[in-house]
């Protein structure tokens, strides 16, 4: 489901998929699967032409000696820009609920998990603000470096592999002139400082062996994680409007990647390694269209306004995977549909209390990279009045689309058109 990423140095998991993982002797293969920490893992596999995925994933996870909740945890993808040469990943199974890998306490799963979602952390395919990349950067230094130890070997040590625990973009120094004069000595990357600072705090247990120890921290990171909306996703790429500029009303294109998971759909803007448009399944309608010589879109409508009037917004992504997308959405709402809810914690009857740490936390970050900016979107609003979609300004009626989440709670709602619309 996902092409190839660019990036300089040596391949990573997602760059390898020039090499075919394949190779026949007659009935015979020696089959190279991908792990997410750059190790591949060589299998002979006898009469491989009526060889099954459940057959390769049952000696993957013999191979590993995984336990049987790997079956359920992890997947085979075969990642390939065109598909001529694929590579055969072993990698986290998009359907594996959050609540069931909190569960999970096999240290080797938990290592598998948390190398995939370092990689997609330093590789930005999951977004997060500066202070949270530096905690999470924290605990890789724990776990590559050892318990933190004050001195200058230590801050050296983090240097030395800085692109190892942050993410490129927070890697760069700073080159300006000023900054050369006022200081003599070597200048701090934006995020070392803090990087070193939560080094520092990462909470060490008094007793206990480093497997366990190691295990712990595997689980911190995941949690950490957990609170990005779109941990576990799968990732497509395309391209949306630009919102017109200047008096020649110049819009243009930017890439982005639409991550999907159990939970929802997110657009990220490649470049600016921030959300565009994050909705959950119950904030949104789809479809998808392609005819003739067309593009392929994805199409997604969700609640919004201008001025302060509610309307109908659709936004058109365009890409290749369209389709992709839009079973994928499809086969989510249907699978948390089937589902049985989690249970629902029981609540204590007190006193009401005060914001805690954790809303003054969000009320502070209200530009987070998690947050949606509608401002750098191009948009249509729209009403439908049985014959024709009409651009309006603005007013909304029912959904343009069928595809919606029919059942169970949903946010997403319409609104009748006024008795006059002002149309342009």
């Amino acid at each position: 489901m996902e092409g190839s990423e660019g990036a300089p140095g040596a391949p990573g998991p997602a760059e390898r998929s020039h090499r075919s993982s394949v190779s026949s002797v007659g009935a015979r293969a020696d089959v190279l699967v991908y792990l997410m920490d750059d190790s591949a893992l060589p299998l002979a596999v006898e009469n491989v032409a009526s060889v099954t995925a459940q057959d390769l994933h049952r000696t993957i996870r013999e191979a590993l000696q995984l336990p049987d909740v790997a079956v359920e945890a992890f997947a085979l993808w075969l990642i390939s820009p065109f598909l001529d040469e694929p590579s055969l990943q072993f990698r986290r199974n998009v359907f594996f609920p959050k609540r069931k890998e909190l569960q999970v306490n096999n240290e080797e799963v938990l290592r598998l998990l948390y190398e995939e979602a370092k990689f997609n952390v330093l590789e930005v395919r999951y977004p997060c603000d500066a202070e949270d990349c530096e905690k999470l950067g924290a605990l890789v230094c724990r776990l590559e470096l050892g318990p933190y130890r004050q001195g200058q070997q230590t801050a050296c040590a983090v240097k030395e592999k800085l692109d190892s625990f942050l993410p490129a973009h927070l890697c760069k120094r700073p080159h300006s002139l000023f900054t050369a004069f006022r200081s003599r000595g070597p200048r701090l990357v934006p995020g070392e400082q803090g990087l070193l600072s939560a080094y520092q705090e990462v909470k060490e247990e008094a007793v206990g062996a480093e497997a366990e120890l190691l295990t712990r921290h595997y689980r911190a990171y995941l949690l950490k994680c957990h609170e990005l909306p779109y941990y576990g996703c799968a990732f497509f790429y395309g391209e949306v409007d630009k919102p017109a500029q200047g008096f020649l009303h110049r819009g243009g294109r930017k890439a982005v990647t639409v991550a999907i998971n159990l939970e929802g759909v997110h657009v990220i803007d490649i470049k600016e390694k921030h959300v565009l448009l994050g909705l959950r399944f119950q904030e949104l309608s789809w479809d998808y269209t392609c005819s003739g010589d067309d593009e392929p879109i994805l199409w997604l409508e969700f609640d919004g306004e201008s001025e302060g009037t509610p309307v109908n917004k659709l936004l058109k992504v365009y890409s290749k995977q369209a389709e992709l997308m839009s079973g994928l959405i499809e086969y989510c709402i249907e699978l948390s549909l089937t589902r049985e809810p989690p249970p629902v914690p029981e609540t204590k009857v007190g006193p009401p209390a005060g914001p805690g740490p954790s809303q003054r936390h969000k009320l502070r970050r209200q530009s987070s990279v998690v947050c949606s900016r509608l401002q750098h979107l191009a948009t249509i609003d729209y009403v439908d009045d049985g014959k024709e979609i009409k651009r309006v300004k603005p007013k909304r009626t029912t959904s343009f689309f069928s595809r919606q989440l029919s059942l169970g709670p949903a946010a997403y709602t319409a609104v009748q058109p006024a008795d006059s619309l002002e149309q342009g």
